[in-house]
């Protein structure tokens, strides 16, 4: 597995953290009043990307939602959602912050 693969999985421990950090329900399902379980396997930056498989940049979704965030007609809405609980979230974390950087010195 590449360096770049290795940091863009989902660790156990990450998953268990985004779920119980959204409760188990899916973000944008929560938006739109309905109460349904999420997976937390969203990528916020995605992994196409080099987003990071890190709690700041994990999100709880149901496959509808996350199918739609990533390819859907209404991808624009679920980008803002994702957004707004982002910059809620984390405020001082930025993008450059969750993709993946094989120069970044930690």
């Amino acid at each position: 597995m590449s360096k770049r693969s290795k940091a863009t999985d989902i660790p156990k421990k990450v998953r268990e953290e985004v779920y119980r950090r959204h409760k188990g329900l899916c973000l944008w399902c929560v938006e739109k009043g309905l109460v349904k379980e999420g997976i937390p396997n969203v990528h916020y930056i995605p992994r196409s990307q080099g987003g990071l498989g890190i709690v700041e940049n994990v999100l709880n979704g149901c496959v509808e939602c996350h199918h739609e965030f990533d390819n859907g007609k209404d991808r624009e809405w679920y980008q803002q959602v994702a957004d707004k609980y982002m910059i809620e979230t984390y405020p001082d974390f930025t993008d450059e912050m969750r993709t993946y950087d094989k120069w970044r010195r930690e």
